[in-house]
């Protein structure tokens, strides 16, 4: 954190406002002398009948070009317009390719407006193994292309998609830089909460999820570091997410909880284009808690000894005993992660190439600081090539892509967030007058000691993939796609002994250093075989093909104590003594075959049916293969005779699809036994000792998918809606079943005879509300309600899980305690005896169900386009429940909310805090935390962000220049409307929670 950053991001805004202001000035001068000069005519009428071919268009704008002169066609496409002979028309309509006409001495001007190819329905979405039109989909697919991207100032791929996509669910894991993300994909399906990931396809390459990090290591943020950072989001030309048995189903075991496609960027057909994008920024914490004040809190505290009847503070009571001063007062929120982060960003680029030949290289860098103290750092570094090659027959085609990225990332390894709403607020100084640190004679912790405490990782990933294409003889393509994937992961967090206040007297002894270092490397190859048959009213596609994929992964956990010297402390080799926690190697092998076959007939009947054969190393002798398939259909009902021409609907289909997928999301080596070393000498020797408990008998756990879909577009597409209900079961779940301690293990992997459904309905509208030659306003909303529930548990009340699950309830459920209130005579909270044996304990009294799981989600995003202005925002929003931000029970030397202050102090008192305590009263300190275990700490935690905003404007540049110019301004998560405490996406109150950022862009493209 740097004090002078939000200055310096002040004034690069500003730097860009004033030179688009400039620029702008000159533009709006030369478009005034062109209108005076035009006024100076005689306009005459102009009318005229606007058709498609087949009948009158209503709606259609006409517009005069340069001016502000518009008209809409009526009913029955007639329009009327004044305008001079020199005037050019524009004509423009959704749908429909934009037309200018000349108008000369014409006064009637008939105009016949084409179909755009490029219309919604006609857009070409990924699908993996192939690609297919909107309007020929079977399988349900969601999108979002760089255009969405780029208008975020983001550095993980899936903050890009959050609030954008029906079905989709992702929450930010924490605010810290190089922090990852939690995506489901129309709900949780295994009981595995590891194992609910879905699959991530890089230009047909799949892309591991697994966790690079060592949860000893990774304590910057919440889980243990993602992969995922190392996707540069400014590469990405577009995402598709796969959701439905018809699209997922393809990719058997490995698309039972969906499949993330990313295409990167490519090169394009034309003159060599370079291009420049450098912005600057800053962030900041999102939310504050409305904590106590000094004379509030220390109220609270002179309450708390009253009524444990102490008259005298004792010695430790230094925040009221007059140790500290009672008249101080810090905003420890402000103090300690209310600083302002910077982020800066440079991009370039080149591209270009012949009909034949196209290449992009690209190079990016990133800085990011934190809002704590301190010079903490995030930088990554990226390189993207690709080149696309087509023989001039156009039989032979070859595309490669490689990506190089590196990351640096040095933060503090404890996060301050608890403390800074934990703090007494008149504890001590940060510093002493000679700047260093301030222990105030060992009275307290000073917090800036944790920052002392580091964690630093370094990141390397490589990433390439060739695609070779020959066409054998007309409708027979062969295909192979090659891929190569190699991830390093070096990670250190240093504890040394000058985090511990100095009147424990710890030295260099008592320090320690956690290291983890994790390689992957993972090859790919899939030769495939298309072929297409068109016959009359007859289409036919096919192919078949295989994928062979082999992933290693190397891990090396180790921990050192004691060294001579702190300084020493990085150094593996200086510890006194080394434990290895994990040395292991882990390769999984993974085979299949597939095939899809697609029929339609007459544009109107769409069958569409895909199978895959699944060979995977984690099972054992008889169980390493399985077959999933998938069959959709679709009626455009649209091209009905009915229906054909009708003016109002422009697309009708109906689609559904049934099928099943599979996962093996179990781990390595699960079902075999296997030997670890043990570390551990005996009479010289090192020996070994069994890793697990072995079972060789489970198997594919399997996900059945049924889907039931409408796709309509209204007014040529001007309008179009998805609605679509879904439902998934998951069964045969592949779980850990925890073992006694007496049996030497944790857990025994196994089949689980137990079934979990997802039931949902998502909806998408996309509207253009308005459309003229120089003002556009379009809109994207999505809405999806998903309901998760545990549909049968065989002897669920004899199993270790009988405390966490419940039939006919979510996997996301927590049993807890009913509240019944605050007992007015007492003071203190009360809950309901549900066995009536007089006392309150688990798990007899949980009865009560606490449902954690988002009841809908969604977004609603408005793009608006005037001239050479671009305003676009998206707001994100959640219906959910969450847990109350807890700090302790009030009265102890932890700050509190503001509502504390209203706490029980007498019989007959009406309140709903309950009485105080120093923590000696033990009755209150138990009730305090069962109320934490009920249904009184759960709240509505629903919010609405406005969780992007974008304004963009495009230099009016001569044409000569051959310079474009674009700046902008850019914001995430700048708004957030809830009645929850804290952060209500993130709600892990020990955290940082996301940051809301502003950054300016200027790109040049020459």
């Amino acid at each position: 954190m740097k004090k002078i950053s939000l200055s310096k991001g002040i004034r690069a805004m500003g730097y860009s406002f004033i030179l688009g202001v400039s620029l702008l000035s000159s533009s709006i001068s030369a478009n005034n002398s062109l209108a005076y000069s035009t006024v100076q005519q005689q306009p005459s009428k102009i009318s005229g009948i606007i058709t498609d071919g087949v009948g009158p268009l209503p709606g259609v704008t006409i517009a005069v070009k340069g001016r502000f002169l518009t008209a809409i066609s009526d009913y029955n496409g007639e329009y009327v317009i004044a305008a001079n002979p020199t005037d050019i028309l524009v004509f423009s309509f959704m749908g429909f390719k934009t037309i200018e006409i000349s108008i000369s001495s014409q006064k009637i001007v008939n105009v016949q407006l084409k179909e755009d190819a490029t219309v919604l329905q006609e857009v070409k979405v990924n699908a993996g193994y192939y690609s297919v039109k909107e309007k020929e989909r079977t399988g349900s697919i969601a999108r979002i292309t760089a255009k969405d991207i780029e208008s975020q100032p983001v550095t993980n791929v899936l903050a890009a998609m959050q609030g954008r996509m029906a079905g989709v669910s992702i929450v930010q894991d924490a605010g810290t830089a190089g922090g990852g993300f939690t995506i489901r994909i129309r709900g949780q399906n295994s009981l595995r909460s590891d194992a609910n990931e879905p699959l991530y396809i890089i230009n047909g390459v799949p892309y591991s999820s697994e966790n690079i990090g060592f949860s000893e290591t990774s304590t910057a943020t919440l889980g243990a570091t993602s992969p995922l950072n190392s996707i540069n989001p400014s590469d990405i030309e577009s995402i598709d997410v796969l959701k439905d048995a018809d699209a997922t189903a393809i990719y058997g075991s490995r698309g039972a909880n969906g499949v993330v496609l990313i295409t990167t960027k490519k090169g394009k057909v034309g003159q060599t284009t370079f291009t420049v994008n450098a912005s600057s920024g800053v962030g900041k914490i999102t939310r504050f808690l409305d904590l106590m004040h000094t004379q509030e809190y220390l109220a609270m505290r002179e309450q708390a000894f009253a009524n444990d009847a102490i008259a005298v503070y004792p010695e430790a009571a230094y925040d009221i005993n007059g140790t500290w001063n009672k008249n101080r007062y810090t905003d420890w929120q402000k103090e300690l992660i209310g600083g302002t982060a910077e982020i800066n960003a440079l991009q370039g680029s080149v591209s270009g190439g012949s009909t034949q030949t196209q290449y992009l290289l690209s190079g990016t860098y990133r800085k990011e600081t934190t809002v704590m103290p301190g010079d903490f750092q995030y930088n990554k570094g990226s390189a993207h090539f690709s080149m696309n090659h087509a023989a001039s027959d156009g039989k032979f085609k070859a595309q490669f892509s490689a990506s190089y990225t590196t990351q640096k990332n040095d933060q503090p390894a404890a996060d301050l967030t608890y403390a800074a709403r934990s703090l007494a607020p008149n504890a001590p100084a940060l510093y002493t007058e000679n700047a260093e640190l301030n222990w105030e004679n060992g009275t307290w912790n000073n917090p800036l000691a944790n920052l002392n405490q580091k964690f630093t990782s370094r990141t390397y990933d490589l990433f390439s993939n060739a695609v070779l294409t020959y066409s054998i003889v007309k409708n027979l393509e062969l295909k192979s796609n090659f891929g190569y994937t190699d991830t390093k992961n070096n990670e250190k967090r240093t504890i040394p002994s000058t985090i511990y206040n100095p009147s424990y007297g710890m030295t260099s002894s008592s320090s320690s250093l956690y290291t983890n270092n994790t390689a992957r490397r993972s090859w790919l190859i899939e030769p495939q075989l298309n072929y297409n048959l068109h016959r009359n009213k007859h289409k036919i596609e096919a192919l078949v093909g295989a994928t062979a994929q082999s992933t290693t992964t190397e891990r090396l956990h180790v921990i050192g104590y004691g060294f001579s010297s702190n300084a020493l402390i990085s150094d593996l080799a200086s510890a006194s003594l080394r434990l290895v926690f994990t040395s292991d190697e882990n390769i999984y092998k993974y085979q299949a075959f597939y095939a899809r076959i697609n029929y339609n007939y007459d544009k109107r009947y769409i069958l569409n049916a895909t199978g895959r054969r699944d060979g995977s190393s984690r099972f054992g002798d008889g169980k390493q293969f399985a077959t999933f398939g998938a069959i959709g259909a679709a009626w455009l009902f649209s091209n009905e005779n009915f229906l054909k021409d009708n003016r109002i609907m422009s697309y009708g289909k109906l689609r559904g699809s049934y099928g099943v997928t599979g996962s093996d999301q179990i781990g390595d080596y699960q079902f075999h036994d296997t030997y670890v070393s043990s570390g551990n000498a005996y009479q010289g020797v090192i020996g070994l000792q069994p890793s697990r408990l072995f079972n060789p008998n489970f198997g594919w756990e399997s996900n059945r998918k049924l889907e039931v879909a409408i796709d309509a577009g209204f007014f040529h597409d001007r309008i179009f809606l998805t609605a679509a209900w879904f439902r998934n079961r998951s069964g045969n779940q592949l779980v850990g079943i925890p073992l006694p301690g007496t049996t030497g293990f944790n857990v025994l992997n196994a089949n689980l005879n137990a079934t979990v459904q997802n039931t949902g309905l998502e909806f998408t509208l996309q509207a253009a509300n308005f459309q003229t030659v120089n003002f556009k306003w379009s809109t994207a909303i999505n809405i999806t309600a998903n309901q998760n529930k545990l549909l049968s548990f065989p002897n669920l009340q004899s199993s270790p899980y009988s405390n966490s699950y419940k039939i006919g309830q979510p996997l996301s459920i927590q049993k807890v305690y009913h509240f019944s209130g605050l007992n007015p005579q007492t003071g203190m909270y009360e809950f309901d005896d549900v066995n009536g044996d007089g006392a309150i304990a688990a798990p007899e009294d949980k009865e009560t169900i606490a449902n954690l799981s988002p009841k809908y989600f969604g977004g609603f995003q408005n793009t608006f386009n005037y001239k050479n202005f671009q305003f676009d925002f998206l707001f994100q929003f959640v219906k959910q429940q969450g847990v109350k931000y807890l700090p302790g029970p009030g009265g102890g030397m932890t700050n509190q909310l503001q509502a504390v202050s209203n706490s029980w102090q007498q019989t007959g008192d009406s309140s709903s805090q309950q009485k105080l305590t120093t923590g000696l009263n033990y009755d209150i300190i138990s009730a305090y935390y069962n109320f934490t275990e009920s249904d009184g700490a759960i709240t509505d935690a629903s919010y609405l962000r406005l969780k992007n905003i974008s304004l963009s404007y495009d230099v009016p540049l001569p044409p000569s220049s051959k310079i474009k110019c674009r700046l902008s301004l850019q914001g995430q998560n700048i708004l957030t409307i809830t009645p929850y405490d804290g952060d209500p996406e993130f709600k892990f109150a020990g955290y940082l929670p996301p940051l809301k950022m502003y950054t300016a862009n200027v790109q040049l493209t020459f």
